[in-house]
């Protein structure tokens, strides 16, 4: 598929996403949520995709909000429409059975915070900065931000943010486990890119597993579906095939069955 507003490249397993909107600091309208969905939902069947990568083209944005003149004049039925809209894009993200990664250069700002809280892991460039800004147009978050930041960074801080529409930079998110790592920004994707590679050694199979188990823990379903899910792993050939390698030390090769 063609797409206006991403650019996407398969390399070595990797699906990189890049928000093409860089004159218009990759802010965030619905077509451009619509393609990032479609590429997301695409990659779960690709058996050449065995993870994700979703940043911002330039150097100043990974995406620095909303697309505010799209939704200006918008009324109570179409601004639900828009939330609802937006939150189906997340949750894909989410509960993708591939890793993603925001490689987060710049601004995430907004709807940027939130695309980026929908994946698995945050990787932060040194001039990344994060916030929720809302509250300053008279609108709440509106793709999850209420929920996830504050699953992030507690109640506390993340009322703070919401409150105040502060922004914070890489080390403080860090320091709050907004992110995972702060890289130099001609490091970012090189580290993204490491991250999936290892996850690549790893069984599918477990790996997918993992990642529904983390959404199941914020549903309260997660210790009972961890007992099933691990029992599940003892009737596969990648279980066969990593204890043997263990036990003869060598390296597995799983195979995803």
């Amino acid at each position: 598929m063609n797409y206006q507003y991403i650019l996407t490249e398969i390399s070595e397993k990797i699906l990189t996403i890049s928000i093409n909107r860089a004159d218009k600091m990759n802010a965030l309208n619905r077509d451009l949520l619509q393609e990032i969905k479609h590429a997301v939902m695409n990659a779960q069947s690709n058996e050449a995709v065995a993870g994700i990568i979703i940043t911002g083209t330039g150097v100043k944005a990974f995406a620095a909000g909303a697309d505010i003149a799209e939704f200006a004049s918008y009324s109570v039925e179409e601004g639900t429409n828009l939330a609802s809209a937006g939150h189906l894009v997340m949750y894909e993200i989410e509960n993708s059975s591939k890793p993603v990664i925001a490689a987060v250069n710049g601004f995430a700002l907004g709807g940027g915070c939130e695309l980026a809280m929908a994946c698995h892991i945050r990787i932060a460039s040194t001039n990344a900065k994060f916030g929720q800004p809302e509250v300053n147009l008279g609108v709440i978050p509106g793709y999850g931000g209420t929920q996830r930041l504050t699953r992030y960074i507690g109640k506390a801080q993340a009322l703070e943010l919401l409150l105040t529409a502060d922004m914070i930079n890489a080390e403080k998110a860090l320091t709050l486990g907004l992110v995972n790592e702060v890289v130099p920004i001609e490091e970012l994707i090189q580290r993204s890119r490491a991250i999936l590679l290892k996850t690549q050694t790893k069984s599918p199979l477990t790996i997918a597993q993992i990642l529904k188990l983390s959404n199941d823990y914020d549903n309260g379903i997660g210790f009972e579906e961890e007992i099933k899910e691990f029992g599940n792993c003892f009737g596969t050939e990648d279980f066969k095939e990593g204890t043997d390698a263990f036990l003869n030390k060598r390296a597995a090769a799983f195979t995803g069955k």
